[in-house]
């Protein structure tokens, strides 16, 4: 992590990831991760976006005065991500392809299912449930792979929520899991020093990325920018299924 080049990758990473985060409020880690693991294990990618999802995440989480609502309604789809996370993170750390391969056709599915799957709703009734499994497997999902969308944002979507509801829910859900995936990192022996500071220096780029892409927001239509992140986040997770494998 003291290559030169390989910290201006990281940089040019993040901005990208910023970019995103920026216009459709969601996907710095999910880009991050693909982006990464292109050049190091996925267990390093995790480690190096901790930071700044913490960051953005937790910054998503604050603005606005649902947080409390938020809290005592998804407390059993937290607990399950946390616990989730931590038992899954083994395999991210054991650098097996499978890893790589399962981040993959994690990006594929995510990619798919917010192109073209309907509207879900999830009963009121069905939710004290639905909840806990959701995240427990987003939780497992997240401790294999390092991405955390699937199928957490799927469900919050199903649920009701209001937009600006379901904006600071995404960013509660996020910045549980990003905490939960560095336990699920330390306990598994999967941090590194490099790595650690090298999320820290990612910040500046990263808050640089959104900060463009608030004004790439006002610029250009956002359902257009989704579609085409998402048809790209696609042939990524594809290209990565297909190289690990």
């Amino acid at each position: 992590m003291t290559d030169p080049t390989m910290l201006a990758a990281i940089a040019v990473v993040f901005v990208l990831a910023g970019v995103v985060k920026g216009v459709v409020g969601l996907g710095l880690p999910t880009l991050a991760m693909g982006l990464l693991t292109l050049a190091v294990a996925p267990a390093e990618a995790a480690t190096l976006l901790l930071a700044p999802s913490f960051v953005t995440n937790a910054w998503q989480m604050a603005a606005g005065p649902y947080l409390p609502g938020l809290v005592r309604r998804l407390w059993p789809m937290l607990a399950g991500v946390v616990i989730g996370t931590v038992a899954g993170a083994g395999s991210l750390t054991g650098g097996s392809p499978a890893a790589t391969a399962g981040l993959g056709l994690v990006l594929m599915l995510y990619a798919a299912v917010a192109l073209w799957a309907p509207r879900l709703r999830v009963p009121a009734g069905a939710q004290g449930w639905a909840g806990p499994v959701v995240g427990v497997t987003t939780g497992l999902v997240t401790g294999a792979t390092g991405v955390f969308v699937v199928p957490a944002v799927p469900y919050l979507q199903a649920i009701g929520l209001e937009k600006d509801e379901l904006v600071q829910a995404l960013g509660l859900s996020f910045t549980v899991s990003t905490v939960a995936l560095a336990i699920g990192l330390a306990l598994h022996g999967g941090f590194a020093t490099g790595e650690a500071l090298a999320s820290l220096i990612a910040l500046a780029p990263a808050m640089a990325g959104m900060w463009l892409g608030q004004r790439i927001r006002a610029r250009i239509s956002p359902p257009t920018f989704r579609f085409w992140f998402l048809v790209s986040l696609g042939v990524l997770g594809a290209w990565l299924a297909w190289r690990a494998i």
